[in-house]
Order: structure tokens, then sequence, then C-alpha cells
């Protein structure tokens, strides 16, 4: 069970679209208003746990038709967000928005980021502790995978906060930007690679 939680740690804390996102949230609207965004987060990373351990995932991402448009839409969908970060400027803005994001956006981003279903499906299919009773295994499974979950995206909307009071030059800001959006492009490059 530590091996779980060692690799529940590692493949959340790694950046990817609801980490990242949950950042530049938490720099363009603060904490407070984050914690709906993050809501959303858990909500639809608990959506997308249950269709892969119930193996609706499976069964719909088994369709290459369906599987090919979902995945088109996902690296889509990252790929504007990578722009959106690159471009923000020259001030910590990872996203640009009129209104702060909140549960429908944290619920519809998971509902797309293929870092979701792979991190959900590479925990929940591997990692075995006990065989013989799989519900008491999942529901473990479940409750650590959580317990880890929420302080680190907790953290990241912090960090998010924290980026946004720090009184960065121009050029450091910019080179914020573009790490989050190299960070975001590499989570794109390993949607295509694991997609072929």
């Amino acid at each position: 069970m530590l091996t779980f939680a060692a690799a529940v740690f590692l493949l959340i804390a790694t950046p990817g679209p609801g980490v990242l996102s949950t950042a530049g949230v938490g720099a363009a609207y603060g904490f407070r208003r984050g914690l709906a965004y993050v809501t959303g987060l858990f909500l639809g990373n608990a959506a997308v746990a249950v269709a892969v351990i119930s193996g609706l995932a499976a069964l719909v991402l088994a369709q290459p038709t369906v599987r090919a448009v979902l995945t088109g839409l996902s690296i889509a969908y990252l790929l504007y967000i990578a722009a959106r970060i690159a471009f923000a400027g020259s001030r910590v803005a990872f996203i640009a928005a009129t209104a702060p994001p909140g549960l429908r956006d944290g619920l519809l981003l998971q509902a797309i980021n293929p870092k979701a279903y792979a991190v959900n499906t590479a925990l929940f299919s591997a990692f075995a502790f006990a065989p013989d009773n799989l519900a008491w295994e999942v529901t473990v499974k479940l409750i650590v995978f959580n317990v880890i979950w929420i302080p680190i995206h907790l953290a990241w909307l912090y960090a998010g906060v924290l980026l946004h009071r720090l009184d960065l030059s121009p050029g450091a800001h910019r080179a914020i930007n573009v790490a989050m959006a190299a960070a975001m492009l590499g989570v794109v490059a390993l949607a295509v690679w694991a997609a072929t």
C-alpha cells in the first residue's frame, strides 16, 4: 500500500491540466474563489475514477472513432490552455477569463483530461494488495488517493496565490508562463504518444 501511496503522490503532484489550471485560478482569483474550481476538479476526478473502476471508460475508449474524437478534443483543449498560458504576457495570470472558473469548469476539465484517465487507470489496475477482497482494495485505494489528492490541489491553489503576491519582474512572469506552457505541452505530447 505504501507503493500505491507513493505512486499516487508522484502521479498527482506532477504538472498536468488539473494542477496547472488550479495554480492559475489561485493566481488570478485567490484561494477562496478557487475552492469552487478545485471542488469541480475533485468531483470530476471522482467521476473519472468510477468510469475507470467500472470499466465504462475502457468500454467507451475501445471504440476507435469515439476514442479518436475524445483524444482530439482533449489535445485541442490542452493546446488551448498551453497557448493561453504562454501568451499571458508579462504578468502571472495563467487563466484569462472575465469570471472565475467554477465547479462546472473543473468538472468539464476532468472529463476531457487525458492525465486523469491515465492516472486512474494506472492506479486502480495495478498495485494490488488485497486480491481476495477487491471491494476492500478499491475502497482503501479511493481513500488513500483522495487523502493525497486534496492537499496537493490545495497546495497548488495556494502556490498560485503566492505567485500573484510576489512582485516579480516582467521577465520573470514571462519565464513562469513559458515554463507552465511547456509543462502543458509535455502533457499533450504524452497524450498523443498514449493515443498511438
